[in-house]
């Protein structure tokens, strides 16, 4: 890598505080980039199986850890890089503290069938940066659906973040929308009126969840194998669909759960 040693100072002296806010993100992101380039050099270097298996969600999840492992490394220690960068385009020395932008007001959800430039979320919080953050921003939610349905907690919670990782703007390419990425026909079927509301959609999710399992007995993992591939191939194949992304999705929505119970025993040992 090579840092053109010709930049001058003078050209942060005309940058305003949002632009060096913004910059400061930018230098230290690269920096975690640059540590988690490091962690994956590191651990292709090994024989051993990867900490969260060889799965299509096993690597989806490892990805995730380095993500958020160098992020935490960049911002808990100083590798110098960011500040370096920083130094030689602003002259300025770069502060460890996080970068705070204005956060825009969020405009009121609109009709499903349009994705909200915004969403509005519970409380003050803004979307969270780790998957945890997110989450319990539902907490009430996910209660509610939780005591309506009988379903258990961790397992609302494993589906949301197997779904959408707890994103409420989620939209995927076969059109399914918000935290539990209900398309438009079943969402009308389940009464939720606006997809993007993750009161309704977690309800409307969580609905359609317990459906699946009274249809299979109470099993839970041909519950998921109907509300990934649709109950229609279940039935065709007489059981889980022989689909390596409902397979991947079953496995993941099992490691979120046992993870989710894990954490709330914690806590209520804890308490």
């Amino acid at each position: 890598m090579e840092i053109n040693t010709n930049i001058s100072t003078a050209r942060g002296a005309g940058l305003d505080e949002k632009e060096k806010l913004r910059l400061q993100r930018a230098v230290k992101d690269f920096e975690a980039i640059f540590v988690g380039h490091m962690l994956k050099s590191m651990r292709s270097s090994l024989s051993t199986t990867g900490m969260f298996g060889d799965s299509f969600g096993g690597d989806v999840m490892e990805g995730v850890f380095d993500i958020e492992f160098a992020r935490h490394m960049s911002g808990s220690s100083r590798f110098g890089l960011a500040e370096m960068l920083y130094k030689q385009i602003t002259g300025d020395d770069l502060t460890r503290e996080p970068a705070k932008l204005p956060v825009p007001v969020p405009a009121p959800p609109v009709a499903t069938g349009k994705i909200p430039q915004s969403i509005p979320f519970p409380g003050t919080a803004a979307q969270g940066k780790t998957l945890n953050d997110r989450l319990r921003q539902y907490d009430v939610y996910i209660n509610e659906a939780s005591s309506t349905f009988g379903l258990d907690r961790s397992l609302i919670k494993a589906v949301i973040a197997a779904e959408s990782a707890a994103r409420p703007d989620a939209l995927s390419n076969k059109n399914a929308k918000g935290l539990m990425q209900l398309i438009d026909s079943t969402a009308a079927d389940l009464g939720v009126r606006n997809v993007w509301d993750p009161k309704e959609n977690i309800y409307g999710g969580s609905k359609y969840l317990k459906k699946m399992l009274e249809m299979h007995n109470g099993d839970i993992s041909l519950a998921l194998a109907a509300y990934n591939a649709g109950p229609g191939n279940v039935n065709r194949y007489n059981g889980i669909p022989p689909f390596p992304e409902t397979k991947a999705y079953i496995e993941r929505v099992f490691r979120y759960q046992r993870h989710f119970t894990e954490q709330e025993q914690s806590n209520n040992e804890n308490n």
